[in-house]
């Protein structure tokens, strides 16, 4: 199929790339120009694992193109995907107009009489589609042009988009037309995975409601591990005893603090903002944004007890600034907030993590902030060493070295990657979320 990807962020280029791989025809469009100069000569914009190389193999096959052209674009694609940002607005609600502007400039390049399937992948509010029907047709103005729209919304994890590409649990295809979604069924017909079929407003819905679950889950545990560290429980334990019943199982679990990324939050917050438009107060979903809020406070009320609130004497080590493992996307990251608040205490901070050392430092700057080289370099001549990130590599550092190489052994762990018994034999003071030894 002749497949078009109007938006190169993680979606959008992780989805043409991976169309391109399975065999189809594939031109990837942005209207950043530096940014289309770069995927042609195979460096990514983001992070993430294999994509150069995935990139890199599809574009020199002739598989895959990248440009800024739209009218090139939209020509080629009997599908055309929209994979453009929705970040929130100031109300808390998604911002659609990077959507709208995408669907109106489709209608104005669609031919006339050559049918067309116009497919929403980003993550839109319920009756979206409907409105980028009408856009489209603005767009279009006085043509006569034969177009469908569907919704297709994505599941990809960062850091394992590829493989969640590849290895989806399931594919949602939503459309008041038959026929586009016998092509979207046949598009993915390689894939074993179940394939959803429904509605326009269903397809939207079904996104949301999976994000604000699992955002749910991560606030239900976070709450549960304050009622551990006030009755002596281990939250460790309580989470997989929980895990263990398979009507839960054992993901998003980790007590922590907090969630964070580009999804997670707005994701959530739109669907709030859509029960309210809707005259339904979601109380359950206002609930969870309390509780994710406050869990970065909670973790900071350890540091200042022991330090206090003026902290410009000391010199903290700072492991992890993404929002989780495997990415460099620092938006919406509790460890960049956690960061922000310690440096308004005049706190000095050395810095590292794996991958998002570039992107927190386009955020941060660098007052009061130093970026160091590996994870060993945090730990010399430090007060105190905090964990914000849950990077595998973080759990296993040589720490019976490392905080050696400190002023006081103690550490703060925000993602509970350590074990409490094993710091203490190590004589550090170490301080967690819910755990029964530390402290």
């Amino acid at each position: 199929m002749k497949i078009t990807i109007i938006g190169t962020g993680y979606v959008g280029l992780v989805s043409g790339a991976v169309f391109a791989d399975w065999g189809h025809e594939v031109v990837c469009l942005d209207i950043d120009e530096e940014k289309i100069k770069k995927i042609k000569e195979g460096v990514m914009p983001i992070y993430e694992e294999g994509l150069e190389e995935l990139v890199t193999r599809v574009q020199d096959n002739g598989s895959f193109k990248a440009t800024t052209n739209y009218k090139m674009a939209v020509e080629h694609g009997e599908l055309i995907f929209i994979c453009v940002g929705t970040p929130s607005a100031q109300s808390g609600a998604a911002d659609l107009n990077y959507v709208y502007q995408a669907a109106e400039t489709i209608g104005k390049y669609l031919p006339e009489n050559e049918y067309k399937i116009i497919i929403t992948k980003s993550t839109v509010p319920v009756g979206t589609n409907n409105s980028v029907k009408k856009h489209v047709n603005k767009g279009a103005g006085d043509k006569k042009v034969d177009f469908d729209v569907a919704s297709n919304p994505e599941f990809l994890r960062e850091g394992n988009a590829i493989y969640d590409a590849n290895n989806t649990d399931r594919v949602v295809i939503g459309s008041s037309s038959e026929k586009a979604l016998g092509v979207l069924e046949e598009l993915y017909s390689k894939l074993d995975a179940p394939i959803v079929k429904t509605d326009l407003a269903s397809a939207e819905l079904i996104k949301y409601a999976a994000n604000a679950f699992l955002a749910t889950k991560i606030s239900f545990i976070n709450e549960i591990a304050q009622i551990c560290e006030r009755t002596g429980a281990d939250v460790k334990s309580v989470s997989h005893g929980m895990g263990l019943d398979n009507r839960i199982g054992p993901k998003f679990l980790n007590a922590s603090i907090g969630y964070g990324g580009s999804c997670f939050p707005k994701d959530v917050e739109a669907l709030y903002r859509t029960s309210s438009a809707n005259f339904y107060d979601f109380r359950l979903l206002r609930g969870v944004m309390d509780a994710n809020e406050r869990q970065k406070f909670y973790f900071l009320e350890k540091l200042f007890e022991k330090y206090g609130t003026n902290l410009s004497n000391l010199t903290f080590g700072i492991l992890g600034t993404a929002f989780k493992n495997d990415t460099d996307d620092v938006r919406k990251s509790p460890a960049i907030e956690v960061i922000r608040i310690l440096r308004g205490s005049g706190l000095r901070m050395k810095i590292f993590d794996p991958a998002a050392m570039e992107t927190a430092q386009e955020v941060l700057g660098n007052d009061y902030l130093e970026y160091m080289d590996s994870a060993a370099d945090v730990f010399e001549g430090t007060d105190a060493v905090v964990i914000l990130t849950e990077w595998k590599e973080f759990a296993t550092l040589d720490y019976e070295a490392l905080v050696k190489k400190m002023k006081s052994k103690v550490v703060f762990d925000g993602r509970n990657l350590l074990e409490p018994e094993d710091m203490k034999d190590m004589g550090v003071e170490y301080y967690a979320i819910g755990r029964s030894e530390a402290g």
